[in-house]
């Protein structure tokens, strides 16, 4: 097996091959990338954590169309900046970008502050977030690893153990401070997310075309695929909920929203109960309807980082729930003319086949 990686390395010739690369082959014309004020480099990166380029590009876009400056995210409500963040999921992103835009504008006075230990002690600001905002915005000598860095130079040094891996974090993370320049940090750190999202991919690399081949272990010992370690498996459990999607003859449907913290937290959805039985005591109980007719729905399955959803829909009309009024946590969704709120994808997904097939009385 290869041994324990080093930091002894050629790093001049390391960097001087990184840097030519990315003259020639980078990436330069993504929309963070105009302008590139630690504004728009913050938001960039924490859409990007966990979803792809090509998937963040046009949320991003609108995202920055809506709210231009760290004042305007700030002064929003959260409900729209959720709504604006429909779609990309992992929305405690999305919460942290807003209570961080805030403390921004009243603590530093709506200017990013530019040194890691402030950057860091931000919510939802890590310090490798914390090392892009600084080398891409300001080109400040600061050190980044993302996944598509920790995939380059755990193949180079042929790291073991499975990057997220506290120990094997210590060491990339060495071997990222290692070779990080004093200059060009922008266009360095830049390259490098760049190799490993376009060149040095999860599968199938393209050695040929890198420009660290000759010194990649990983590449000599023809064991690419072997580097970086997977994440130990692990089986994922299933959990159930049913969700009441309560219908009025004016096609509105009955939201609430969801605790600040948990799943979906803050986005409005429709009221989830653990069983039928459950389902049908809240609709005798809570609104009052002595027979329910409750109609399942196909059950839909959502994906989390840690476990299984299985949803069953289940659909109620009635003439009106007069008794059910809007508040701060309900709502009455119309279908016709919705609301700039923030929904869960299934929910999302939920609410457009209700208008589909026109659920009425």
């Amino acid at each position: 097996m290869p041994s324990k990686t080093s930091t002894k390395a050629p790093r001049k010739p390391f960097i001087q091959q990184i840097l030519q690369w990315f003259e020639a082959e980078g990436r330069k014309n993504l929309p963070w990338q105009h302008q590139p004020t630690p504004y728009r480099v913050w938001v960039s990166e924490i859409m990007l954590q966990q979803t792809q380029v090509n998937t963040v590009i046009p949320f991003y876009q609108r995202f920055m169309s809506r709210f231009p400056t760290v004042k305007a995210l700030a002064h929003a409500e959260l409900d729209e900046v959720l709504h604006h963040w429909t779609g990309l999921g992992y929305y405690a992103r999305a919460r942290n970008l807003h209570k961080c835009a805030s403390i921004i504008s009243h603590k530093h006075r709506g200017i990013f502050p530019l040194t890691l230990a402030e950057l860091i002690a931000l919510p939802g600001i890590g310090k490798s977030t914390a090392g892009a905002i600084l080398s891409l915005s300001k080109n400040i000598k600061a050190t980044l690893l993302d996944g598509n860095v920790k995939r380059v130079l755990a193949r180079v040094h042929t790291v073991e153990g499975w990057p997220q891996a506290a120990s094997t974090q210590k060491q990339l993370w060495a071997l990222a401070d290692h070779y990080t320049p004093e200059h060009a940090a922008r266009q360095y750190n830049q390259a490098m997310m760049d190799l490993g999202a376009t060149i040095c991919v999860r599968s199938q690399p393209n050695c040929l075309l890198c420009p660290i081949q000759k010194f990649c272990k990983a590449y000599k010992l023809g064991l690419q695929n072997r580097y970086p370690h997977s994440k130990p498996k692990k089986e994922k459990p299933t959990q159930n909920c049913y969700m009441l999607m309560l219908t009025d003859q004016k096609q509105r449907v009955f939201l609430e929203k969801r605790p600040s913290s948990g799943i979906w937290g803050g986005l409005w959805s429709f009221p989830e109960y653990q069983t039928l039985k459950e389902t049908t005591a809240a609709c005798k109980n809570f609104f009052q309807i002595k027979r329910p007719k409750l109609l399942p729905w196909p059950t839909l399955k959502h994906s989390f980082t840690h476990y299984h959803l299985e949803i069953t829909p289940i659909t109620l009309s009635a003439q009106s729930f007069s008794q059910l009024k809007a508040s701060k946590s309900h709502l009455w969704y119309d279908l016709h003319c919705p609301p700039n709120i923030g929904l869960a994808a299934p929910v999302k997904k939920l609410l457009a086949q209700l208008k589909k097939e026109n659920v009425s009385l």
